[in-house]
């Protein structure tokens, strides 16, 4: 027997054959990506190419002995300047350029060593935690995996990156504050994160300038494309840079430049 239907029953739907489980499988929802990049290929290859005739071999401005000594001044130059991080570390590195020579100094020696940069107190802890774990855990030797480096104290992701870059050759983008705004800044590699504005350079500067693009971008954003305003007619990317702060669309003529100075040749 067929019931009446209520005035107030709602028709029913049929059920789609996706939504049942036959026929076509819906579409998964498709993920955001982030903004991409402004440039060309080519002019990606240009802005580069130009970059690595203005400086052939850049180089950084700490001072370091061996991968060592290189990852302790990464790590002392957190909210710290170079110039005072290499002021600090000339004496300490003579005495201590191994992990074995700074865990023997012990952290109040070391904290003798670098108290004139900031947050000195933290970071001699950390120098003497940082050595203590290379011996323990790896024979003395720097590690050349970012997963295995950031596990050490005070080394972070951006410090790592530079060691891998800068000690061991490694394809790598150390994303600093000048690396950032530059990304964002000229459409480079936009980004709200420096972890995307590194995975867009990653995925955009040519493989073959990956090796000095981290060490090309930092001295672009720290002498020309500055945090107040950008030095626009120093620029030799003028006429290819895309920013709306801009001032010039004439490049700077490209002319190779003496470095700024020599860091101590690496021994790895």
């Amino acid at each position: 027997m067929t019931l009446p239907k209520s005035k107030n029953s709602l028709p029913v739907k049929k059920q789609s054959a996706s939504a049942s489980g036959g026929g076509a499988k819906a579409k998964a929802p498709s993920r955001k990506r982030g903004p991409r990049s402004l440039y060309t290929a080519a002019e990606l290859h240009e802005i580069f190419r130009r970059f690595s005739v203005q400086r052939p071999e850049p180089k950084g401005e700490l001072d370091y002995i061996n991968a060592f000594t290189l990852l302790i001044a990464v790590v002392l130059s957190a909210q710290a300047t170079d110039a005072g991080v290499n002021k600090a570390t000339k004496a300490l590195f003579s005495a201590a350029d191994t992990p074995q020579k700074m865990l023997a100094l012990g952290e109040a020696k070391v904290g003798d060593y670098i108290r004139t940069i900031g947050l000195w107190r933290n970071k001699a802890k950390n120098v003497i935690a940082l050595s203590k774990a290379l011996i323990d855990d790896y024979a003395g030797k720097v590690p050349e995996d970012r997963d295995e480096l950031v596990k050490l104290p005070g080394v972070g992701r951006k410090t790592a990156n530079v060691v891998l870059n800068v000690a061991f050759g490694r394809h790598t983008m150390a994303v600093d504050t000048h690396i950032f705004r530059i990304g964002n800044r000229i459409g480079l590699a936009p980004g709200k994160t420096p972890e995307q504005v590194e995975q867009g350079l990653l995925k955009v500067i040519p493989a073959e300038y990956m090796r000095h693009a981290h060490h090309w971008l930092i001295l672009h954003g720290r002498y020309v494309c500055k945090a107040r305003k950008p030095d626009c007619p120093i620029c030799v990317i003028a006429d290819i840079c895309k920013s709306k702060e801009k001032t010039t669309d004439v490049p700077a003529p490209l002319v190779p430049i003496a470095p700024l100075k020599e860091a101590f040749p690496a021994e790895v």
